[in-house]
């Protein structure tokens, strides 16, 4: 019985140092850079604020995804391509907004030639994944 249990407990953490670093991997591939600033609760029960700057490398995209909140964004430098499910795209340069309703399925893309830069702010239910791929 004990055996049993050690080795769920090996295959667990095996198959979760696996997804970690097939997240990192994605990323670099892909030349997008996340870096988490800053996570507090909220005075709404339930909730929470994530702060994380997004690097986008010179034309790289993040696929269609959603958040369980809604999502603001800043645009820092360069230009960025927003498209918000069957919306027309939006594009956005430094110093532009963006607000992103939650549970909307989007994108971002920088198809340019230099590096963009966006400061995303998540006000999300505790306790869920911050994004969902749409599959």
């Amino acid at each position: 019985m004990k055996t049993n249990t050690n080795f769920s407990i090996y295959t667990i953490a095996i198959l979760a140092f696996m997804a970690l670093i097939s997240n990192n991997a994605f990323a670099q591939q892909n030349g997008i850079k996340r870096t988490d600033l800053q996570k507090h609760d909220l005075s709404i029960s339930g909730h929470e604020t994530v702060q994380a700057r997004i690097d986008f490398d010179a034309h790289t995209s993040v696929g269609k995804h959603a958040h369980p909140g809604e999502e603001v964004i800043y645009v820092l430098e360069g230009v960025l391509e927003y498209q918000i499910e069957d919306e027309k795209p939006v594009t956005l340069k430094a110093g532009e907004v963006l607000f992103i309703p939650a549970g909307k399925f989007h994108s971002a893309k920088n198809n340019s030639n230099d590096k963009a830069s966006e400061l995303a702010t998540y006000i999300v239910e505790k306790g869920k994944p911050i994004l969902v791929m749409k599959k």
